[in-house]
């Protein structure tokens, strides 16, 4: 979703896009001479760096809200928020709030990672959408699904330059009932600078590409006979691209158990299958937000970064 293919739950996404955060690493030991040499899991290309420590596992309150669009390519953006706890369990085969949220691993190299993962989005009252007045409102999107990465800077963790592509099946729920909106096809590239200035501060950019198919472009640009107004024409959704996001974001660990994180992400919605509909009110869209991770608890156990 840190993917973001419907305006995501944007300070949790921020949260999940900086795993490796400061306050509760510890610096491993630097590598030995011959590591490389005897097969261990820091042999790849580059040359090898020392690597962080992170406990096996965390728990404590995540928060964080901001200026979002209300879907993609919208006119209207809204200010929405939300605190809860988190826990963070960094497994050999199944991670938890560890990037891109829950997570089970079924390839993980130096090079390659293949797993499966889960996105989330906020919900829309129509009724404050000028475009969507009188629709049906849209509610909390869910969407999991397998996630390839190809890591073009291993055993670099001071950089790192990813591609990958995720294929997430979408479903919508009010929490009285789960309904099927299709499913997206999402290409991407991820940089990420650990460290910045010798700090605890990290940074990342990011550029994905979206595309809806199964009638998933139909949640945010159909216009059913029974939505037709004068100024909103009866319009049926194509399948296909929706658009593109670039992300920019910070994270800095401002204790040993808190972490800040914000950032903006743009939506490039021109040349979308879906220009031509009356809910498609923008070619760009800007959404602002951040937060602040404070941990309660960490083990003692750790896990190399």
């Amino acid at each position: 979703m840190n993917s973001a293919h419907q305006i995501l739950i944007f300070a949790i996404a921020l949260h999940i896009a900086f795993p490796g955060c400061a306050q509760t690493t510890r610096e491993a030991p630097p590598p030995e001479e011959n590591a490389g040499e005897n097969g261990s899991e820091d042999a790849g290309p580059g040359p090898a760096r020392p690597r962080k420590e992170e406990p096996l596992w965390e728990i404590g309150l995540v928060g964080g809200g901001g200026w979002l669009p209300d879907y993609p390519a919208s006119d209207q953006n809204h200010i929405n928020g939300i605190a809860l706890p988190y826990a963070i369990y960094r497994g050999e085969f199944f991670r938890v709030g560890d990037g891109d949220g829950p997570r089970g691993l079924f390839v993980d190299v130096p090079w390659l990672e293949l797993n499966v993962g889960m996105d989330a989005a906020f919900p829309v009252d129509s009724n404050n959408n000028n475009a969507r007045e009188g629709m049906d409102d849209l509610d909390y999107l869910l969407e999991a699904g397998p996630k390839l990465i190809v890591k073009l800077l291993p055993s670099n963790p001071l950089n790192e330059l990813d591609l990958s592509l995720a294929f997430r099946s979408v479903f919508s729920t009010d929490f009285s009932n789960l309904r099927y909106q299709g499913v997206t096809l999402t290409p991407g590239i991820t940089y990420r600078r650990n460290e910045v200035f010798g700090t605890d501060l990290e940074a990342i950019a990011g550029l994905n590409g979206i595309f809806g198919f199964d009638d998933y472009n139909d949640y945010f640009y159909e216009v059913r006979e029974r939505d037709v107004q004068e100024n909103r024409p009866r319009f049926r959704a194509n399948q296909g691209y929706v658009g593109s996001e670039i992300t920019l974001g910070l994270s800095w660990g401002a204790t040993d158990r808190i972490q800040i994180f914000g950032g903006t992400q743009i939506g490039v919605w021109s040349g979308s299958a879906n220009e031509e509909s009356p809910l498609f009110r923008d070619k760009t869209t800007l959404a602002i937000g951040g937060g602040m991770r404070w941990t309660f608890f960490a083990s003692d156990q750790t896990v190399r970064r």
